[in-house]
């Protein structure tokens, strides 16, 4: 069996965290069976549909590595929802309803109560042709409802195990509006059955669904395809995530300076039963994964922890990988100047602030003039190496008898403006015997 995926954004706003591990998890299956992922884009709403956003989503999930093999518009394929809703009409599985929103509300009301669930009581099968062509008459339109069977519908769910819902329990949904809309589920049962997707990996809030789609699949004559639901994200301290995940979108994690693979790993293995680290590429990510490793707790998503991700991913990450970016920040001081910083940043933007400390000018810490005046009085001259920093701390020593913390802080202090930092034997010689003697000397430089 070609194993088949998809993946469907709606064009409305920006890709955040959370569509990201959808998509991911997706993927990642994907790859490790030698599968293929569909874009779908599903823009049925084309009032607040955009072409904005919908390259938005081809660029995020470029910059992430995340390529599709086939790719889909909904607002395309108006005529194959049209069909199949002919064909559920036809089987009296799709029937019109002519309540209004305030009648229904009434109803749901009404059941509450009295002590009964607020499901859809299907008072429009009892209407007769006439009364139907009299509410019509009156200016009223139909919306369509499904006629769901009223069993219980079970399957075995990658992530959750046996699942079953009791459709008994749910009301007849909406399929197509008062206006011909069609709302989310038809179009996503249609697509999923015409592009052959035989399995559907989504977050958890879509479990009852599953209960109404299995049926709607059924009676459009499509295979079901194999079902995993997996616990949504929530903040560090175990809250909704939902209201900050505007500022949690692609563009903005990418504006930051996070690095692909950062965000893909942290994705990838909150939640799981795997520890969070850095994995350097999406092909070992996807070699580790399994739905079994997926928990039944919320993930939760910690922007401490993924930048801790995107640190170790930068420590290791050579110079031959970012000198392109270096150079479009201005910041690209060499192979030695990144080998150098490297371990001291956490996210790539961060490698301004050391190039200005080596090139200056800075304000140098100078707490004991005369120390700093000695040390100047034994900088070696000439071109620096490696070896350089030793030497001269040496030769500090033995003019001021300062040794450990005492001897090595000052001339970090005075020599950079912190008292952190990159190892100074690589860091003195990018700063030079120059920039070296004026911050001894207590100048800005």
């Amino acid at each position: 069996m070609s194993i088949r995926l998809r993946f469907a954004p709606s064009p409305t706003g920006r890709l955040h965290v959370g569509n990201v591990r959808t998509a991911l998890l997706n993927w990642l299956f994907a790859e490790k069976q030698g599968g293929r992922v569909l874009l779908r884009i599903d823009d049925t709403d084309l009032a607040r549909s955009t072409t904005e956003f919908e390259q938005g989503i081809e660029d995020d999930l470029g910059w992430l590595g995340l390529r599709w093999h086939e790719r889909a518009n909904q607002s395309a394929r108006f005529d194959a929802y049209e069909r199949a809703a002919d064909k559920l009409k036809s089987a009296g599985l799709l029937y019109p309803a002519y309540e209004t929103e305030e009648e229904l509300e009434r109803k749901r009301k009404i059941a509450q109560a009295t002590g009964r669930p607020p499901v859809y009581d299907r008072a429009a099968l009892k209407l007769s042709a006439e009364e139907r062509r009299e509410l019509e008459s009156q200016g009223r339109k139909p919306h369509w409802r499904f006629k769901l069977s009223g069993k219980r519908r079970e399957w075995l769910d990658l992530v959750r195990g046996p699942q079953s819902i009791d459709t008994a329990s749910l009301s007849d949904p909406v399929l197509i509006r008062e206006d011909g809309a069609f709302l989310y589920t038809l179009p996503s049962v249609v697509d999923d059955v015409d592009f052959k997707i035989t399995h559907i990996v989504r977050g958890e809030d879509h479990v009852t669904n599953s209960g109404v789609q299995i049926e709607i699949f059924e009676a459009l004559g499509g295979p079901v395809p194999q079902l995993g639901h997996f616990p949504l994200l929530v903040g560090a301290d175990g809250g909704a995530l939902s209201k900050r995940l505007g500022s949690l979108s692609v563009s903005d994690l990418r504006a930051q300076g996070y690095e692909p693979m950062a965000v893909l790993s942290h994705l990838a293995k909150i939640g799981t039963s795997d520890p969070v680290e850095a994995r350097l590429s999406f092909k070992q990510l996807a070699e580790e994964f399994a739905f079994e490793k997926i928990g039944r707790a919320p993930a939760r998503f910690d922007p401490d922890e993924l930048k801790r991700v995107n640190a170790a991913i930068l420590h290791q990450t050579d110079y031959a990988a970012v000198r392109e970016r270096l150079a479009a920040s201005g910041a690209d001081k060499g192979e030695a100047f990144w080998d150098a910083i490297r371990a001291n940043i956490a996210l790539l933007p961060e490698v301004k602030v050391w190039a200005h400390i080596v090139d200056g000018p800075i304000e140098p810490l100078v707490a004991d003039a005369s120390f700093a005046a000695a040390a100047a009085e034994v900088l070696p001259k000439g071109a620096y190496d490696a070896t350089t920093w030793s030497l001269f701390a040496n030769a500090v020593k033995e003019k001021t008898g300062a040794k450990g913390k005492a001897l090595f802080m000052p001339l970090r202090q005075a020599l950079t403006g912190l008292d952190h930092g990159p190892e100074m034997a690589a860091l003195f010689p990018l700063i030079g015997e120059t920039r070296a003697r004026k911050r001894l000397m207590g100048e800005a430089a």
